[in-house]
């Protein structure tokens, strides 16, 4: 059982030789559906921890990193409460330059999550205004993603069909006198803001500006002219000192044909979010310094602004949340696709078998908190680990196989159960074998190399050998005796296996690389979707079945 040789592991390179007493204590308390099976267990752990004792310390220190471990659990606290919670509205706001990822998980998850509190309303609001970063499959992806991770929107709001209402309010602030059409170059607009001093453009009158509008849909191109709220010169900070609402892009938009003039986000998020009626706003904290742009609008409108929440950044390990980066790498060839095993957007997490509630679960332990976190794989594998572990059944997997031959061996049938620890699931079956004939296994590569000549080994579920004779892709060994109790006083290693002529193609793809091996049989009754585990290698999802393998997913240990 993995969990026991995990912590048989940890244990014997903690204090020298691991302990029964304490690798039973630690199992139970990653496990605690267990403790009414100490008996059970306890025969197993024995046999375990006189395995790992008689291991060197180099293989010790090899094998523990196929594990993860969770040192201490935090206890779990929930949402803090917002402020002024009545009629409570808010909006997860993805732009659609392609699907989910990790990243956005956490504010789909918070929003979803505040608005069941207290029975409000979410609104999935698509911000496609740039037209230069819209991927046309991304709207429906989306969608797709969404429902996966279980979020409920209870509307779909899309920007690109509220331009006019952009276009309307844009011109009114012209009217009122607080923004106007620059149309200075770029450069020299920069060096005027930096010094404090007024464009010639803030400048021109009411009807001036107005008239100026108007060619932007028509005669001046892209970069030729911007919207500028007016604010004050004087302000420390010179990204506020009359800041752009709209701009002209001459990129072609999948949903907006014909259009060239498009909001900026500060307009059209404080536009959206006064006529949608949000109450609370979930959002980085990176977004501070909008606040203050976003409430002159509000201001010159009259308009109340909603209660803000800024949580702090998150930062997946080993792991680049990039949409621009990874769509890149789809187009190059480096990735297969969106769901590439090596990316973390949903969509590929999904595939590896990550259940959306073990997702969930992390982002709540995350919550709001306004430092940057670094959101740690090993937990959100345990938080999986503790939803798939009592579905998945066992089978053995041989990755780069090596051939063992056995002489002696008495005909027989080997069984092992499907789940350790629920026997009522029954048993699978890993072949026979004829009395007497030379019989021919496959170990995986790992365990291939560390056999010695006259090691005394044991075929798990099977029996126990002697290696005769060990060459560089192959090995011989004797039958020596069924008995376990035998292999637990010569504490003799424990190998999996499958049988040279009855076994099955396996592919698994991680996101360390393609890894090849044979699998057991009864593989052949698995169904695409199911997520098994294969001992001493770990958790995989079946992905698709071919004439001549089966290709899995790698989930974690």
């Amino acid at each position: 059982m993995e969990v026991i040789r995990k912590h048989a592991l940890k244990n014997a390179l903690d204090f020298g030789k691991a302990d029964k007493k304490a690798v039973l204590g630690r199992v139970l308390a990653e496990s605690p559906e267990l403790r009414g099976k100490v008996g059970k267990i306890l025969p197993i752990i024995e046999e375990i921890v006189a395995e790992v004792n008689a291991m060197p310390k180099e293989q010790l220190e090899k094998d523990v990193k196929q594990f993860e471990y969770v040192e201490k659990k935090e206890k779990r606290i929930g949402l803090p409460e917002l402020e002024n919670p009545e009629n409570v509205v808010l909006r997860f706001a993805p732009n659609p330059s392609g699907p989910l990822h990790l990243g956005h998980a956490r504010a789909a998850i918070l929003n979803d999550e505040y608005a069941k509190k207290y029975k409000g309303k979410l609104i999935l609001r698509i911000e496609d205004t740039d037209p230069s970063r819209v991927d046309p499959e991304a709207y429906k992806m989306i969608e797709e993603d969404l429902e996966w991770l279980g979020v409920v929107s209870h509307e779909i709001i899309i920007q690109s069909e509220r331009l006019e209402i952009y276009y309307e309010h844009a011109e009114k602030l012209i009217e009122l006198g607080y923004a106007y059409v620059c149309t200075c170059e770029s450069g020299a607009f920069y060096k005027l803001r930096i010094d404090k001093e007024a464009c010639p453009c803030r400048r021109n009158d009411i009807p001036k500006n107005l008239e100026k509008y108007k060619k932007m849909f028509s005669d001046y191109k892209e970069g030729e002219a911007v919207v500028r709220l007016k604010t004050d010169l004087e302000i420390n900070d010179p990204s506020m000192r009359d800041f752009p609402l709209m701009r002209i892009s001459e990129h072609p938009h999948p949903r907006a044909a014909g259009k060239r003039v498009y909001p900026l986000m500060n307009f059209s998020v404080t536009i959206d979010d006064h006529f949608n009626g949000l109450t609370h706003v979930l959002r980085g904290k990176d977004h501070i310094p909008n606040i203050r742009k976003q409430r002159f609008i509000y201001d010159y409108f009259g308009w109340t602004p909603p209660e803000y929440i800024h949580y702090g950044r998150l930062k997946v390990e080993e792991l680049a949340l990039s949409t621009s980066a990874t769509k890149e790498g789809i187009e190059t060839g480096e990735y297969t696709g969106w769901d590439d095993a090596r990316l973390g957007t949903l969509r590929a997490i999904a595939k590896r078998g990550i259940q959306p509630k073990a997702i969930r679960r992390a982002m709540m332990d995350v919550g709001t908190k306004r430092s940057d976190i670094n959101l740690s794989w090993k937990n959100l594998y345990a938080y999986n680990r503790e939803l798939i572990e009592r579905d998945a059944n066992r089978y053995f997997f041989v990755d780069g196989p090596k051939e063992i031959s056995v002489t002696g061996a008495p005909g027989m049938e080997f069984h092992a159960l499907l789940h350790p620890d629920f026997k009522d699931k029954g048993n699978r079956s890993l072949g026979k074998i004829k009395e007497k004939e030379t019989v021919k296994f496959y170990l995986s590569s790992s365990d291939f190399e560390n056999i010695k000549k006259g090691e005394f080994l044991r075929l798990m579920e099977a029996f126990n050998v002697e290696i005769v004779d060990k060459k560089e892709t192959c090995a011989e060994a004797k039958f020596i005796s069924r008995e376990l109790e035998e292999a637990r006083a010569k504490k003799a290693r424990l190998v999996h296996w499958t049988l040279g002529d009855n076994n099955v193609k396996i592919k698994v793809v991680s996101p360390e690389g393609i890894i090849n091996g044979y699998g057991e049989p009864d593989l052949k009754n698995i169904k695409v979707d199911e997520i098994i585990q294969f001992e001493r290698f770990g958790f995989v999802r079946l992905d698709e079945i071919t004439d001549d393998e089966l290709v899995f997913y790698f989930s974690h240990k």
